[in-house]
């Protein structure tokens, strides 16, 4: 059978792989990705967290208290109701000159979420320090609606008379 022609059926023949990319080789592991260095992965958390010194720095230094500075909440100026941020500034000026009393009277629901964005960013430093993952919030949606109607009950409590200790 030298030199006459043969016909072959490609599907019966082990050694005629389909049109495609290759398969994966079980034996070789993937390569992996390059690392970052340090300073780089640090570099994201680090300018979100200069950021945030930054604003409070600022609003430290700018005295919400005084008129003439920052603008009035429109909620309020047009129907005298306070929203969640109202008082939000005047928190944020307490809060970085220490004085937490004054801060948690202005808006406690502010100063609840600094402490979450401080944890928040001490998680990612960390993370990004060791070359983890950066972190991320991940609720499911009961908890989502869980925290509107916190804010929504804080926006009447706070509007009511019995509870003007929470209005700025």
């Amino acid at each position: 059978m030298t030199g006459e022609n043969q016909l072959v059926d490609a599907s019966r023949t082990p050694d005629v792989l389909p049109p495609g990319p290759p398969p994966a080789d079980p034996v070789t592991p993937a390569p992996a990705a390059p690392r970052r260095s340090r300073a780089r992965r640090l570099a994201v958390p680090a300018s979100y967290l200069a950021g945030a010194v930054a604003a409070f720095a600022y609003v430290g230094t700018v005295d919400p208290n005084e008129p003439g500075h920052y603008p009035v909440c429109p909620l309020f100026r047009l129907t005298g109701v306070l929203c969640p941020g109202c008082g939000g500034l005047r928190s944020a000026h307490a809060f970085a000159h220490g004085d937490l009393v004054t801060a948690l009277g202005a808006n406690a629901l502010a100063v609840t979420g600094y402490f979450v964005f401080a944890g928040f960013m001490a998680l990612w430093l960390v993370r990004a320090f060791r070359g983890g993952p950066v972190p991320r919030i991940v609720m499911r949606r009961p908890y989502w609606w869980g925290l509107g109607v916190l804010a929504l009950v804080f926006v009447v409590v706070r509007n009511l008379s019995f509870g003007s200790m929470l209005a700025p």
